[in-house]
Parts: C-alpha cells; sequence; structure tokens
C-alpha cells in the first residue's frame, strides 16, 4: 500500500510577548506546553509548542513569540483561519470566557452546517471553534478551568486563502490524496479520509482581488500534514520533485523529521513525521516543564536561561 497523508501535523504562527502567549494559550484556551524549545535559527527566541496531554499530530500549535515583531497582515498566499474542533455547545462558555479576558470574537455562525465561532489571539491570529458534524473522539488536555465539556480536542481546519485555488487544490488531490467534499460561493473544502474524526480538512478561498499577506506578528508562518514515518516522507518528496517543485532535503527537528516547500498559490508547507515524538527528550508528566534545547544549541544554555523572558 502507498503512503498517505495522514491529515494535519502541525501548525506554525508568529507572536510577540512569549510571557503574553503562554498565558493565552495554557490559561485561557487551555491547552497543554509540550515543548519549551527555542528556534532552530535563532535561538534566543523560544519555540512554543502547545497541544494535547502527548502532543498528538492533529493537536499541535507552533509559535515563534518575538518580542518586538510588527503586525502582519491577512491576504492572499496564506493561511488565514485556524478551526478547533470542539464539543456542541460549548459555545456559551467560550464566550463567557472570552469577554472575561478581553478577547475580540464575533458571534457563532455556520458553512458547510457546521457552527463556528471565531476569535482572535492577542496577536491578532484569527481562530475559528466549530461544533463539528463528524464525531470527533479525540480525548482533550483540560485544566481547573476548561472541563472536557468543553475544551478544544485539535485541529478541525485551516483556512488558506489564495489568488487563485487550482494549482493548490492539485496538490492537495493530486499529490497529497485529499478529495473535494462541499463548495460554497468561493470556499472549497478538501478532506482526507486517513483520519475520520479530526484534523482532516483543508479549506480553500479564492478571493483574486485581495491584497498579499504580509507574515509577521499574528500571522501563521506554515503549516505541517502529517505521515506516518521517514519512508513515507521521502516518498512524498519524491512526488513533489516529479512535479518540479523544489523541496527541501529532509531535516531533522528533533520531535519530527521535515520536508518543506512552497506550493503554488504561496503558502509554506511542510511533511513531518510521527517519530520520534514529544517523548524523546522528557517523560510524559514533564513535558513543557524543562528548556530544551537542540543539540547545537546546548552550550549557549547558560546565556539563553539568562536572556529568554520567565514564562509560567
Amino acid at each position: 500500500m502507498e503512503p498517505r497523508i495522514l491529515g494535519l501535523h502541525h501548525v506554525t504562527a508568529i507572536a510577540g510577548h512569549a510571557p503574553r502567549n503562554y498565558d493565552f494559550y495554557t490559561r485561557v484556551l487551555g491547552l497543554r506546553l509540550v515543548k519549551k524549545t527555542v528556534n532552530f535559527d535563532d535561538p534566543g527566541t523560544y519555540h512554543f509548542y502547545f497541544g494535547d496531554e502527548t502532543g498528538s499530530a492533529g493537536t499541535i500549535l507552533t509559535f515563534f513569540p518575538w518580542e518586538h515583531i510588527t503586525a502582519g497582515r491577512r491576504g492572499t498566499g496564506q493561511a488565514t483561519e485556524i478551526g478547533y474542533s470542539v464539543p456542541a455547545g460549548s459555545f456559551d462558555f467560550w464566550m463567557q470566557r472570552f469577554e472575561a479576558n478581553g478577547i475580540t470574537y464575533n458571534k457563532p455562525s455556520e458553512k458547510f452546517g457546521e457552527r463556528y465561532l471565531t476569535f482572535l489571539d492577542p496577536d491578532g491570529l484569527k481562530f475559528e471553534l466549530i461544533e463539528s458534524k463528524t464525531p470527533d473522539t479525540r480525548t482533550p488536555w483540560t485544566t481547573a478551568e476548561v472541563s472536557a465539556g468543553v475544551a478544544t480536542k485539535g485541529f478541525h481546519t485551516v483556512t488558506l486563502t489564495l489568488a487563485s485555488t487550482q494549482a493548490t487544490a492539485e496538490i492537495l488531490t493530486d499529490v497529497f490524496g485529499y478529495t473535494l467534499l462541499e463548495k460554497h460561493v468561493n470556499r472549497s473544502r478538501y478532506v482526507t479520509d486517513t483520519v475520520p474524526g479530526g484534523a482532516q480538512y483543508i479549506d480553500l478561498v479564492e478571493a483574486p482581488g485581495e491584497a498579499r499577506a504580509i507574515t509577521a506578528g499574528g500571522s501563521v508562518h506554515h503549516i505541517a500534514f502529517r505521515v506516518k514515518d521517514d519512508e513515507a516522507e521521502l516518498y512524498f518528496r519524491q512526488k513533489l520533485v516529479a512535479r518540479g517543485l523544489q523541496p527541501t532535503p529532509q531535516i531533522d527537528r528533533d520531535y519530527f523529521h521535515s520536508v518543506y516547500f512552497r506550493e503554488p498559490g504561496g503558502v509554506l508547507f511542510e511533511i513531518a513525521t510521527d517519530n520520534p515524538g514529544f517523548a524523546v527528550d522528557e517523560p510524559l508528566a514533564e513535558l513543557g516543564t524543562h528548556l530544551m534545547l537542540p543539540t547545537q544549541h546546548e552550550h549557549l544554555r547558560p546565556q539563553l536561561e539568562q536572556r529568554l523572558p520567565k514564562i509560567g
């Protein structure tokens, strides 16, 4: 059997003030910090990974919090919305929570037969909480304030806004094995059947008259698709090469192995493996509690522990 893309692996975005970012995602949204490390290319900046208990693929939202980053602008050539699956009936809880914490949100609406609630994080990153019409059996991370009856279960959808969707759609269908599920006006929903219940949808919005995005604070940096292992990743890398794209070599990111490429619409895509996972350097019970440094930056630990902002 040929390898398959197993839905979304993670989404990486750009933030500003690191303590504010940490507080919002762990306290307000109720996610677990599963890894506290640094940017491979800029070790003076944190790289936070938020998700469920184990950092399961399809739940991981990661951030580069650059302290003095300017604000980005949503537009074409960018992932513009991140959708989280939540239990039906949880919107009242979330609206009250957003009100109490000064979070900008809109009243619930509906698309493709699903109710959704839009909100912005403190840096302006756009999200949707979605009452999925497909049963989502994933076990959420919970806190004293965010119970299982309302907690996010992981990703539902990522939306890409594009000047033209055709070439991007062909990558999803011809290379990644997605199929067109529904279309309404200028929004098309693609789905994979490899991960029923969560992290399986990509929405493409065609907006030819919209300005090009500016990727900075409050923007998605890239989205990552999940594969089982290195063999599957290299299989898809070869498919991309055969289509005339220019994927990177496989890169070791400590917790997964990555191949990056820019799809024809301009969005940076990554293919990421399940292996080796987030427990490779910390026990499950202690995920996110230590500053974990890539081997090449370990010699900088004394300076980084002084320089990096305190969180928690």
